[in-house]
């Protein structure tokens, strides 16, 4: 086993029982729900993780590539929803995936156009597409209205089209990511559950079974009322949490299980600032956490073996490979040294994990392990 003063900075850490615990309450959170809960692995990246997640070797995930779909459908997973809306030139890649592992790729889309077009794929002898339409529960990213007239429209194009199966329909509330206030996320949770299944009665209602109805963001499965209706439910930052969903008191800061490895490089006394090997490409640039939480920068400060924030550092300037770190006083100097390791928690873990092509991961102060990710498109 390594010791944290053995890797070469900067690099991603995971603790591994934060992980775990974070892993089992959303497990047991589905379970209260009476739902399915198919993690999104777009956050990990990880095949290791995606079953920890699980609690299982394999069961349903969701991705947001199909890069990640080859990858995770390689190591044994077989019920996959890529949760982004099809682009048409994919469906020649995704069909040849099904075909190669047997695994069934469920895809979706928002249009009478998009639907056209995947019948006439259907058509020239490709089966087994599995089609779920999009809603728009209140983000206006993607999307239809539960009412809209183009959601009975798009059933029956699917219907009519051989080898193509429409399987339901899903929402994403990404918009409860914009308050920090826990009652009115409960209220944009209810409008997503109703929004789904609304859409779901709509499309039964014109003779389409519509077994699957699927929402979710990791703060409304944790705030939702009830899902009565639903099938599945999607969460996946709730696996590493990160400054952005503490700010918003989603989770709080011992929550947080992925973090930066960086080395302090400089001291600048006159501008008084530690220097960091960690910058904008290996904590990204991303400050959404500071719309609720101020002082998060691009990154809290963190003791190196205990995760403590070392308050009040953080990150606050990043350039391609340097973050600045303002201190209060000279004394930060000597307690962090130059070549001493901090930890920085990330400000928005998923692009923070981006940049990086795995994970050492950390228990009870040791490195017991290495767990690749798949990035890419």
């Amino acid at each position: 086993m390594l010791s944290l003063d053995s890797l070469e900075t900067p690099c991603l850490v995971v603790d591994r029982h934060r992980l775990l615990r974070n892993a089992q309450t959303m497990l047991a959170r589905a379970r209260d729900l009476g739902v399915a809960l198919r993690p999104h692995v777009k956050t990990p990246k990880s095949v290791e993780i995606a079953r920890l997640s699980l609690g299982a070797d394999n069961g349903p995930i969701t991705v947001s590539t199909l890069l990640e779909a080859e990858h995770f459908a390689a190591h044994g997973f077989d019920d996959i929803l890529y949760a982004v809306g099809i682009a048409l030139g994919k469906l020649p890649r995704l069909a040849a995936l099904q075909g190669r592992t047997g695994a069934t790729i469920r895809f979706v889309l928002d249009s009478v156009a998009v639907a056209e077009a995947v019948a006439a794929f259907a058509q020239q002898g490709h089966s087994g597409l599995q089609a779920l339409i999009e809603i728009d529960s209140g983000e206006h990213r993607s999307g239809l209205l539960p009412d809209d007239p183009a959601l009975p429209e798009i059933a029956a194009v699917l219907a009519d089209a051989p080898g193509v199966e429409l399987v339901g329909v899903m929402t994403h509330a990404g918009h409860s990511y914009g308050t920090d206030d826990p009652a009115k996320i409960r209220a944009i949770a209810d409008a997503e559950r109703d929004a789904a299944v609304s859409a779901a009665e709509t499309l039964r209602s014109h003779g389409h079974a519509c077994p699957v109805v699927s929402v979710g963001s990791t703060p409304t499965v944790l705030h939702a009322g009830h899902l009565h209706g639903v099938t599945k439910a999607r969460a996946g930052v709730y696996v590493f949490w990160d400054l952005a969903q503490a700010s918003r008191g989603v989770c709080g800061l011992h929550d947080i299980a992925a973090t930066v490895l960086s080395t302090v490089i400089g001291h600048n006394r006159q501008a008084g600032r530690l220097i960091l090997d960690a910058g904008a490409l290996a904590l990204s640039k991303d400050v959404g956490a500071n719309n609720f939480m101020p002082d998060a920068g691009y990154g809290f400060v963190c003791d190196a073996a205990t995760a403590e924030h070392l308050a009040p550092l953080a990150v606050t300037e990043v350039h391609q490979e340097h973050g600045a770190v303002p201190v209060p006083d000279a004394s930060w100097f000597d307690r962090l040294p130059i070549g001493s390791l901090v930890r920085v928690m990330p400000n928005h873990t998923c692009m923070t994990c981006a940049a990086h092509r795995g994970y050492h991961v950390l228990e009870n102060g040791e490195v017991v392990a290495e767990w690749p990710r798949v990035n890419g498109w």
